[in-house]
């Protein structure tokens, strides 16, 4: 695995500050039923770090003291921490609004035979990954059989009212194949939403497209094929200011397993504390309103093109 943060680490990328928080994104785990290519945590099965309920616990007191109400769960697949439904739940009890950032797959795995009952019980979002509505190149970036198995899953979801009840939303995440920028967001959704309906009978609120990051293991794919500058240039290349508003990290906290804050998850993954400054939950109160936010050349990820946010484009 090759280490990008060098070559990310010197930037010319304009200066931000925080607005309001509003967001936790918690990464409860690197382990995961998958191991994609264009993954920016580098999780996989064999990864075995996960959140403690003591973390838990510490988050649960900032989410009290701050009244968070937007919670984003992530990993690796976060609910194979084993303590996914006492956290889930936790925060449910809190009046938060909950996303689960889902593979899909991990729905039908063993042992988790009730878990789309339990996320449908407590009306919890689910952002899916599902890069593609072509079976081959789902599994060339995923797996094998990670589209059929992806498709019955959605269909599991729908049978329990995700995608149609206003209570259960359901949207899917669309991820490029190589070092381009994702399509029309718009356009893209439009075909998703034909194909899945026609040959599956899926239904489906959102689609987002999230720009792949050059970082971690598709970083380091990009730097053994030596693509890496080139995609850069594109990033650079394609940078929109206007985007530069309503960038992710202006109102969201990244949090690790082990409790530690960053400006978002793609810090996280490179180890840029907030100012620069390794921080745990623990021993912080608060986070002002103003505050620089902690950029590199990643960051032209976010701004290039519609721009990318965990939401989807940026386009307002």
């Amino acid at each position: 695995m090759h280490d990008v943060y060098p070559l990310l680490k010197y930037t010319d990328f304009p200066n931000i500050y925080r607005e309001k928080l509003d967001t936790l994104q918690i990464n409860l785990g690197y382990k995961c039923n998958q191991a994609c290519v264009h993954c920016h945590v580098n999780a996989g099965p064999k990864r075995k770090e996960q959140m403690s309920k003591e973390v838990m616990n510490l988050i649960l007191k900032f989410i009290d003291k701050n009244k968070i109400k937007n919670i984003d769960l992530t990993g690796g697949a976060p609910e194979l921490n084993t303590n996914f439904k006492y956290f889930t739940s936790q925060l449910v009890s809190r009046g938060c609004h909950v996303i689960d950032r889902c593979n899909l797959t991990v729905l039908l795995e063993d042992g988790q035979e009730d878990l789309a009952d339990f996320l449908c019980e407590n009306e919890v979002e689910i952002i899916a990954s599902l890069p593609c509505y072509i079976e081959e190149n789902v599994d060339k970036q995923r797996g094998k059989n990670v589209f059929n198995k992806s498709i019955r899953a959605l269909q599991l979801l729908n049978k329990l009212g995700y995608g149609t009840n206003k209570k259960l939303a359901l949207n899917l995440v669309y991820n490029p194949q190589g070092p381009v920028l994702p399509p029309s967001q718009k356009e893209l959704s439009l075909d998703y939403i034909k194909f899945l309906g026609q040959e599956y009978g899926i239904v489906f609120n959102n689609l987002y497209t999230i720009t792949n990051m050059p970082i971690a293991r598709f970083g380091s794919t990009l730097v053994s094929k030596n693509q890496f500058d080139d995609y850069m240039f594109l990033l650079k290349s394609s940078f929109q200011k206007n985007n530069l508003r309503n960038v992710m990290c202006r109102t969201l906290l990244s949090i690790d397993y082990e409790g530690n804050v960053y400006d978002c998850d793609f810090n996280q993954m490179l180890k840029i504390g907030i100012n620069g400054v390794k921080r745990n939950i623990k021993d912080i109160i608060n986070i002002d309103k103003g505050q620089k936010i902690s950029v590199g050349d990643h960051c032209y990820g976010c701004t290039a093109g519609s721009g990318s946010s965990c939401g989807g484009d940026l386009i307002e």
